[in-house]
């Protein structure tokens, strides 16, 4: 089996099919497959994420959690034999949650969030079996939150809002490949990054402060082998501190002693199987499981753990052009939505739907 073979398939279906649910505030795994491309090639990416979040605080709570868009765009380019260059942007953390206004516990809680981040990476090949790899990550974020509903006691209706700010981290990595099984080990690391927001609070009407975010560090590795003629079998490990991000804006940790937010670390892991079934047609599929944390959760965040199956496939048109294509269902643990360490209501039987495309072109 030649490696060649799977670029598609390894790098595209899966990972598209895959992409939308990470763990935590994650959205997408910050991968950087697309270094162990073929040749030269380009990548456009968009994947629509359908969550479904509902529970009772009292009274029934409807789906607080909003659809959204993850666009993506990649570029590889081969400098020599040993040496190539990408360029990566995705949307790799977000939220979107938001309290129906009506409920009288948490009616009204809002949690929005954006980044945008544009990853420069190259990759040195020591060996024919043997690479590194790092770069530099520009991250883009900003977003706004509001605490609402008895929940909060006086703290009812407290807004903050956190500016827009770029902030730079960085990636390292390295792998171990056999090309003629299609076998590749890979480790990544990607930095945390440490945000300073330009803050403006509704409990200090006029003052502007700075609040220090750090969006998580991670750790991926990755694993693909041959096991047959055209099957490849894929593994992956991703683990992400989002207990270091914490959002403490200066006059709510004066008045608190806390921050707005409280996440566990996650672990998720995934196992897939991969067909080329003709010259021009694979399909994939994988699950993937994240371990349920402390039941007690951030309304912000109401879940914790999530069991996932991902399919995906590929279509090669020519040499030059691929189409790629992968749905997801994930189920996500059940979780109490807690303030002050007391449970305010209860979050379970809910899921996610995603669905996403990815075109290359290789020159």
């Amino acid at each position: 089996m030649n490696q060649k073979l799977w670029p598609a398939v390894a790098g595209s279906a899966l990972c598209l099919a895959g992409m939308a649910q990470a763990g935590g505030i994650e959205r997408t795994t910050q991968s950087s497959s697309i270094l162990f491309a073929q040749g030269n090639r380009i990548e456009l990416s968009y994947a629509h994420v359908s969550p479904s979040v509902t529970g009772t605080a009292v009274t029934p709570i409807g789906n607080v959690a909003k659809d959204y868009g993850l666009p993506g765009f990649a570029i590889k380019i081969d400098a020599t034999e040993k040496l190539s260059f990408a360029l990566i942007y995705d949307t790799p953390f977000g939220a979107d949650v938001l309290y129906d206004p009506l409920n009288p516990v948490l009616g009204g809680t809002l949690a929005q969030a954006e980044t945008q981040a544009l990853t420069a990476l190259a990759r040195y090949k020591l060996t024919d079996r043997v690479s590194v790899f790092g770069g530099i990550r520009q991250q883009r974020a900003e977003g706004e939150i509001t605490l609402n509903g008895a929940a909060y006691g006086a703290l009812t209706g407290y807004n903050v809002q956190l500016d827009s700010d770029w902030a730079t981290g960085y990636v390292l990595g390295a792998a171990y490949e056999i090309p003629d099984i299609a076998l590749r080990i890979a480790l990544t690391y990607n930095s945390a990054i440490t945000h300073n927001f330009s803050t403006t609070e509704n409990i200090a009407p006029g003052v502007t402060s700075s609040t220090e975010v750090k969006t998580p560090q991670s750790v991926n590795l990755d694993f693909q082998t041959g096991i047959a003629p055209d099957t490849l079998l894929m593994a992956s490990v991703r683990w992400a501190e989002h207990s270091a991000f914490q959002i403490q804006p200066a006059t709510f940790g004066a008045l608190t002693g806390g921050g707005l937010v409280s996440l566990d670390d996650t672990t998720t892991y995934t196992l897939g199987v991969a067909r080329r079934f003709t010259p021009a047609f694979a399909a994939s599929i994988s699950f993937g499981y994240e371990k349920e944390g402390d039941p007690l959760v951030s309304p912000l965040a109401p879940s914790t753990g999530r069991k996932s199956i991902s399919v995906g496939a590929s279509y090669k048109f020519n040499e030059r052009v691929e189409l790629s294509a992968g749905v997801s269902k994930v189920w996500l643990g059940d979780a109490q939505p807690a303030t002050a360490g007391t449970a305010r209501g209860s979050f379970d039987n809910n899921s996610v739907t995603a669905f996403g495309m990815k075109i290359a072109y290789t020159f």
